[in-house]
């Protein structure tokens, strides 16, 4: 196959590389502050449908919306964050979230019904957003500060896991704390995710090892035992997701070359 982005390739690191959720392309973002989608046609070109230019705002991570009709896009150094609505064709900043301080917005979730952003400040902060407003609902608090969150696949819970290597439940109809655990041996948390048969949580730390529990242990215990522990890094896991029939889970580190382990 060739590249997907051969078309263009990007001027800077790349951030985001992520399919549509119901068509035939692939979306490329970056530090070259552009966001390039590409038909994904067959394996001897795939091309350029459109590139977007968001000026001074090199992007830390983009995110198609549920439905497919939007991206999400915020910066390396920013408060504020852009929606690119595709259907027609508008660039929309958001400019200030009402009652969300925060001098950097970088890190966000999107919740698989579609209802919810779910934007990760610093200090342990975490803000829930309407998805269709992008006003503020409801901001909670983790102790210490929260590296990674993930949404359960019926959207009901948050995982929220902290630097600290602790992760706090959340109930999202209330946004109250059901339950915290300790992640094993965990210096420093870096990345979670949760399957989407609602099995398991995996959790990767700055060590490279990945720990994996059942979500049945995670909810009733405070310090469970991981059903399997992946040592298969040697450089701080940055990335875990399950495939969508929680049969494989994928383990990579962005601190060095060809870093991607399939469990």
């Amino acid at each position: 196959c060739l590249p997907a982005n051969q078309e263009r390739f990007a001027n800077g690191k790349l951030v985001t590389v992520q399919f549509h959720p119901s068509a035939q392309v692939v979306m490329t973002a970056g530090h070259d502050r552009s966001v390039s989608l590409f038909q994904v046609k067959n394996f001897s070109l795939n091309p350029k449908i459109q590139s977007i230019y968001l000026e001074s705002f090199p992007i830390y991570k983009a995110h198609f919306s549920v439905d497919g009709e939007q991206v999400i896009a915020t910066g390396t150094h920013h408060s504020m964050f852009f929606v690119y609505d595709m259907m027609a064709g508008r660039i929309i900043p958001i400019p200030k979230v009402r009652g969300v301080e925060e001098k950097f917005l970088r890190n966000f979730e999107l919740s698989p019904d579609g209802s919810f952003m779910l934007l990760i400040g610093n200090s342990g902060y975490l803000h829930l957003l309407s998805m269709k407003t992008k006003e503020l609902i409801r901001t909670m608090k983790v102790n210490g500060r929260c590296t990674a969150s993930a949404f359960t696949p019926d959207s009901s819970k948050i995982y929220s896991y902290s630097k600290e290597g602790e992760v706090f439940i959340w109930d999202v109809r209330s946004q109250k704390s059901l339950h915290k655990f300790e992640d094993e041996g965990s210096l420093e948390g870096k990345c979670i995710a949760v399957s989407k048969n609602n099995q398991y949580v995996a959790c990767g730390s700055s060590s490279g090892v990945v720990n994996l529990y059942t979500t049945d242990a995670c909810l009733k215990e405070n310090r469970p035992k991981p059903v399997k522990a992946i040592m298969n890094l040697v450089t701080s896991a940055t990335c875990v997701t399950f495939n969508p029939t929680t049969e494989i889970l994928a383990v990579a580190s962005r601190d060095t070359d060809e870093a991607v382990k399939l469990v």
